[in-house]
C-alpha cells in the first residue's frame, strides 16, 4: 500500500500519544479515519487537531468509545464505523491502544494484572477478529499490531517486575509472525506488520494509571511498590519519604517520560506509516530500539543481567533504576 489517500483506517487508542498522531498524519495524506479510545474529550482534541485545516470534500474523521479488552464494545464500535464512514470495508487497522501496569505476579493484584494484559494482548486479538471480515472486502488491506521492545526483551530495569505488559507485547509480536503465513494462505490480499517501539514521548504512564486507578495519582498499593523499587535502586532515604514525596515523584517521572523521551509520538507515528508503506512487517521505532534489538541477538544469555541493563541504559540514555 503506496499511499492512503482514500483509504479508510481504524486506530484504535486514538486519543493521545501514537494513536493521535497516526489519525492526524492518515488525514493529512487524505485517508479516512475511525478512531475509538475510552476517553471521549481526548478523541474530540484529535478530531479537532484533524481537523484544523479543512477536511477534503467527503473525507470523514469519526470518534467511538471503545474498551478495546470487551469485544461487545468493539463490535459496536465496528457497526458505529459502518453507518458514519458508509462502509462495509476498511483498509488499514491499527492496534494501537495499550497501557502498562500490573507489573508483578506478586505485589500487583490479579484485577491489575489482567487489565493490562487483556488491553495490551486482548485488544489486539479482538481487534483482528472484529475487523477482519471488513479487511477481507477491501481489495488490500494491512493489519498493524503495536507490540513494544517489551515483546523481545521483557524488563525495564532491574529492579522494577514487568510480567503483564512484557507478556502481552510478546503475545502481540507473536501472533503477528504467525499471521504472516496465515493471511499468505487464506487473504493475500492484506498484509500486516508487528510496531516495537522503544521509548517514545507519549502520556502511556498517566493514562495506564487512570485506567487502573481512575486517577492519574499512585494507590496506597502503587506507593508501598514505587517505595521498594526505590529502596532497590539505592535511592538515599527511601524509606522515609512520604506518600506525598513519592507521589510527586511518580508525577516527575510521568512528565519526564513524555517530554525527554528519545523519540516523539509525531516521529514515531511518521516511522510506522513509512513501514506500513514499504510493506515492512518488522517495525522498529527508535534508535534505543535499534540498539536494544542488536544487543539482545548479540548476547541473549546476558540479556537480563545488572551489566547489560546498565551498558544498554548508558548508552541511549534511559534512566537508571
Amino acid at each position: 500500500m503506496k499511499d492512503f489517500a482514500g483509504k479508510i483506517a481504524v486506530v484504535t487508542g486514538g486519543g493521545t500519544g501514537m494513536g493521535r498522531e497516526l489519525a492526524r498524519q492518515l488525514v493529512a495524506e487524505g485517508c479516512n479515519v475511525a478512531m475509538c479510545d475510552v476517553s471521549a474529550e481526548a478523541m474530540a482534541e484529535t478530531k479537532r487537531l484533524c481537523e484544523v485545516e479543512e477536511l477534503p470534500q467527503g473525507l470523514r474523521v469519526t470518534t467511538h468509545i471503545a474498551d478495546v479488552s470487551i469485544e461487545d464494545q468493539l463490535k459496536r464500535f465496528r457497526d458505529e464505523l459502518a453507518e458514519q464512514q458508509k462502509t462495509d470495508r476498511i483498509h488499514l487497522l491499527f492496534n494501537n491502544a495499550g497501557i502498562g501496569g500490573g507489573g508483578s505476579l506478586f505485589t500487583n493484584s490479579r484485577e491489575q494484572w489482567e487489565r493490562t494484559f487483556n488491553i495490551c494482548w486482548g485488544g489486539v486479538y479482538l481487534g483482528v477478529r472484529t475487523f477482519l471480515p471488513m479487511l477481507m472486502k477491501a481489495d488490500e488491506a494491512h493489519i498493524v499490531n503495536t507490540s513494544s521492545v517489551n515483546g523481545f526483551w521483557a524488563s525495564v530495569g532491574m529492579g522494577v517486575a514487568h510480567t503483564a505488559y512484557s507478556a502481552a507485547k510478546f503475545a502481540v509480536k507473536g501472533f503477528t509472525e504467525a499471521l504472516i503465513n496465515d493471511l499468505r494462505l487464506n487473504a493475500p490480499h492484506i498484509r500486516c506488520s508487528v510496531v516495537m517501539p522503544g521509548h517514545i514521548g507519549t502520556s502511556m504512564i498517566s493514562n495506564s494509571r487512570l485506567v487502573l486507578n481512575g486517577s492519574e495519582r499512585l494507590s496506597e498499593t502503587d506507593i508501598a511498590q514505587a517505595r521498594v523499587r526505590l529502596k532497590t535502586a539505592g535511592v538515599d532515604g527511601a524509606d522515609e519519604m512520604s506518600d506525598e514525596e513519592i507521589q510527586v515523584r511518580a508525577a516527575e517521572r510521568a512528565r519526564s517520560f513524555l517530554e525527554e523521551a528519545p523519540t516523539t509520538a509525531v516521529q514515531a507515528a511518521k516511522i510506522i506509516l513509512d513501514g506500513v508503506k514499504r510493506d515492512q512487517w518488522r517495525i522498529l521505532v527508535g534508535d534505543d530500539a535499534h540498539n536494544l534489538d542488536a544487543r539482545v541477538r548479540q548476547r541473549p544469555e546476558d540479556a537480563y543481567t545488572t551489566e547489560f541493563y546498565k551498558s544498554f541504559a548508558e548508552e541511549v540514555g534511559w534512566r537508571l533504576g
